[in-house]
Parts: structure tokens; sequence; C-alpha cells
């Protein structure tokens, strides 16, 4: 490689790095809790989970739960009903001022034995409340997303400029050299380089799928736009069904497991909510695989009938969401991958703190001239120019 492309490529590498760092940064030291949020929720006592009970044990209808939840609220609606994916003796109902989106929402953890009211979680609190929004949104909502997705294609950038800076680099010296008795500046850089090598694939792919994390809102529009619309034209301009004309939800549920068999219920968006269409009770339900429990199936009940009406697939670019959000945080290998990905992001840290100590010390590459000119080292001149004195022998000549 000439030395004009390597400027080139050595450009786009530190202004995609400086502009990108600082946040960078911040995703990685807030992403680092939420690697285990599940466990730190039960440290602070926030994670709610269902008594243990015998196997078998029955559960009362969800119309029931769903009574015991809006008794809570009585001004308010339900909007959705989710279930954990360990957890299935635990209902947990939102309840808002109207079906349409808002951050204006109550949640009760229901029993799905008992009825018992277990907890009314606040979910918009706290510090792995704030420690999720700094990461996923900045405080901006959709703003935010598309800003931080930015950022992770500068990311991207930042790495593919970085490998083709590190190969010609790494031909003068041996693979994980670092030259301890050099200068701070230059340790710096080899392990700036190492462990940038070594952490090259895992921050490639937590880049690359945090970036389509933040495009989620944007999808889930479009594919209501393109094919969920398409499925609801019969029903187009019908009002919200009231609840008082539907059908039991525990019946609909039932249809919509029997149309899709050996799969389990993820959660449930009521008529009228963003999920679904003011005339379906939709349930997306998972698969029971690692790989297949982070992939939803939508199935549409006719709210009125609870009746399935349609069962589509999603579209490759929803797959693709959905795999990249449990993936981005580790959740598909338990313990070991979660420890693996908090080892990977510490030296990230390490990663981005050191190429933002290397640009900041830039003006001190070339060691102060010495006080005393006599104990200077000779200088050796260009070869590429004459000498002063080569020059005045020449014209002599």
């Amino acid at each position: 490689m000439n030395s004009r492309k390597i400027k080139t490529w050595a450009w786009v590498h530190k202004w995609s790095s400086l502009v990108c760092t600082v946040f960078m940064l911040l995703l990685c030291l807030t992403g680092l809790p939420l690697i285990f949020h599940h466990e730190i929720g039960h440290l602070l006592g926030t994670e709610v989970e269902a008594p243990k009970m015998p196997a078998g044990t029955p559960r009362i209808s969800l119309d029931r739960v769903l009574d015991i939840a809006k008794a809570q609220h009585p001004d308010r609606v339900v909007q959705f009903a989710s279930q954990p994916e360990d957890d299935d003796g635990l209902w947990f109902v939102t309840l808002t001022p109207t079906p349409a989106p808002t951050d204006d929402f109550k949640s009760i953890a229901v029993d799905a034995r008992t009825g018992q009211i277990l907890a009314q979680p606040k979910f918009d609190e706290g510090f792995m409340y704030v420690m999720f929004k700094l990461h996923v949104d900045l405080f901006a909502g959709l703003p935010g997303k598309l800003f931080l997705g930015f950022m992770g294609l500068l990311l991207l950038v930042a790495i593919v400029s970085g490998v083709v800076l590190y190969s010609p680099f790494m031909r003068k010296l041996d693979f994980g050299t670092v030259r301890r008795e050099k200068r701070s500046r230059l340790k710096w850089l080899d392990l700036h380089n190492l462990l940038g090598v070594v952490t090259l694939v895992w921050l490639f792919v937590v880049g690359s799928t945090g970036m389509i994390n933040t495009w989620a809102d944007l999808l889930i529009k479009y594919w209501q736009y393109d094919q969920l619309s398409a499925l609801l034209t019969p029903y187009k301009n019908e009002p919200v069904v009231a609840v008082n004309e539907r059908a039991s939800v525990q019946r609909s549920m039932d249809a919509a497991l029997q149309q899709a068999p050996g799969m389990k219920l993820s959660f449930i968006a009521f008529p009228g909510t963003s999920f679904s269409s003011p005339h379906h009770t939709t349930f997306f339900v998972r698969g029971s695989e690692p790989f297949t429990s982070k992939l939803f199936q939508p199935v549409l009940v006719d709210a009125k009938t609870a009746q399935v009406t349609a069962s589509p697939k999603l579209p490759w670019y929803l797959t693709a969401l959905l795999v990249s959000q449990p993936l981005h945080f580790g959740d598909y290998g338990g313990m070991p991958m979660q420890i693996i990905w908090a080892l990977l992001d510490i030296a990230t840290i390490i990663v981005l703190g050191s190429g933002l100590y290397l640009w900041l010390k830039r003006g001190n590459t070339v060691p102060a001239a010495k006080k005393n000119p006599a104990h200077e080292p000779p200088q050796v001149p260009d070869t590429a120019q004459p000498t002063p004195a080569a020059a005045k022998a020449q014209a002599q000549a």
C-alpha cells in the first residue's frame, strides 16, 4: 500500500474514531450492567418472581387475570399482557389511558395460578432504567436512537479502517508485541492495536447489531405499513372493538396456540394498540429452542369471534432485528456467554480509552530538544535532498 493510501485510511480512521469514541465509551459503560440485568434486578430486589408451587398447579383464566389487573386502575385500558420467557406462572399486564402508544403506563404483576397481585413494578425509574435509556436513546426517543445508530456506523468504519492500517504495521513486529521499554505513548499504541485485534470480531458484531437495534421503531412501522396493513384491509375504518363486545381472551389465546403448535406465548397486543389492529387481539408466539425463542410469529385473532384470521411469517428484516437484540446483550448462552461479553466489553473500553489517550498525546510524539546542544545526537541528513555543504561543492564544481 502506498503512502497516499495509508494517509487516506489514517484520516478516515482518525476522524471516524474521534467522532464516535465518547459515545461508544458511554454505550460500553452503560451496556456492562445491562448484560447482567436479571442478576442485578435480583440483587436490587426489583425482579418479580412467581412463588414456587407444585408442578401442574392449575391456572386461572386469563380473563380473570385481566379483570384483577384492571380493577387496580379502572380508568385505564389493557394495552399488553406478557409472560417472562422462563416463568409462565406470572403475567405482566400493561394499562394505559388509551390504546395509543404512550410513556404513561402502569404495570401489574399477577400470579397466573392464584390471581394474587405480586407487585406493581415501575420500569421507568431506578439505576437500571437510567442505564437502559442512556444506552438505547440518550433519553431523546427516536432521534436519540437514530443518532446512536449513526455513531454505530462510524464505529464500523473505524474498525474496517483500523484493520487496513494494522496489517502493514504488524509486518514489522511479532503479533502481540507491546514495547514496554519504549516511551509510554508507544506502549499504549501497541496495547491499543493488540486489544483492537482481539476484540475485532466481537466489536463488529456488537456494533452492527446495536446499529440494527436503533432502527427497531422504523422497521416495525414499515412492517405494519407494508404487510400488516394488507391483512387488515377488510377491517379498514372500523372502530376499535369495545371491551363488552370482545370474546373471551382465554378462548382467543387457546385458538392462537392451537394455530401454532409447539410454540409458547410471548405477549398479547389488544385491539387498537400499536402491534395490533382495531379489530384483532394479536398473540405473539415464540419457539422453545434457544434460537427460536427469540423469534416471534404473530397470530391475529378476531376480537369478536375468537377465530384466527391470519398468522403471517415475519419478513427477513424483522427476523434480523429479533436476532440482533439478544445477540447484542449476549442473551443466547446463559452466564458463560454473559461473562465473555462482559470481558470483551471491558477490553473495548480500554481500546476506546487508549485511542482517546493517543489522540490527546499526539503532540508529544517527538521528545523535546535537550537544553545542551553539545549533547544532542548528530542529525542525519535527508538523503532525498543535498545538504548545504554538498550543494556548495556542487556549485563550485
